[in-house]
This record gives C-alpha cells, structure tokens and sequence, in this order.
C-alpha cells in the first residue's frame, strides 16, 4: 500500500520561499513520475510541476521560473523549492504519480499572506 505524505508548508510574507517535500513508502518514488499539485479555497486541484522517472521536468506556467522540483533517492523524497512566492500561491499541496494512482496524502498547506 503506498502511502505518500508532504510536508513543509507554512505561513510566508509574499516574495518568501519555502521548501516541499514528498515522502512516501510502499513504493520508490524513484522508478515513477512524479508530479506536484495543489487546491486553493474553492478551485479545482491544479497541476504543478513535474519530474519523469528519465529526469524531464515541466512546470506549469504560473510557477515557471520560480519553483523547482527535485529528487532526492537516498531519501524517498521528491521536493518542491518554492521562491519568490505570491498570494496566488496559496493552496494545500499534494504529490503523487503522473496519473494521480495513489491515494492522496493529506497535503501541506502554504498560505502566502502579508
């Protein structure tokens, strides 16, 4: 059973940054895509950003140039670097695979506020 949990959100002044993480057992995040999304008060859960098992990263637009995902293998972990935040950053963050096939981890809340 994989179990995927994120971490590493919190309360930042617009133009902060904060760092994701995505941990998760029952599965090596590794040998899969990887994508970041996130839900704001009221929308769709959106995508993100990106990382393929072969090492290809996109982002969304609204997030280009600003965010980065990574990988750390050792750790299980796929991380989301989050710099030069905006208000409209403001959601509940999730990972999962490509195709959203496991359950959905609980998410970590980034709130983006002066």
């Amino acid at each position: 059973q994989v179990r995927l949990v994120e971490s590493g959100g919190g309360l930042v002044q617009p133009g902060g940054s904060l760092r994701l993480s995505c941990t998760a057992s029952g599965v090596r995040l590794g040998e899969y895509g990887i994508s970041w999304y996130r839900q704001a008060p009221g929308k769709q859960r959106e995508w993100v950003a990106t990382v393929r098992s072969g090492g290809t990263i996109n982002y969304a637009d609204s997030v280009k140039g600003r965010f980065t995902i990574s990988r750390d293998s050792a750790k299980n972990t796929v991380n989301l670097q989050m710099n030069s935040l905006k208000l409209d950053d403001t959601a509940v963050y999730y990972c999962n695979g490509l195709a959203g096939q496991w359950a959905w981890g609980q998410g970590t809340q980034v709130t983006v506020s002066s």
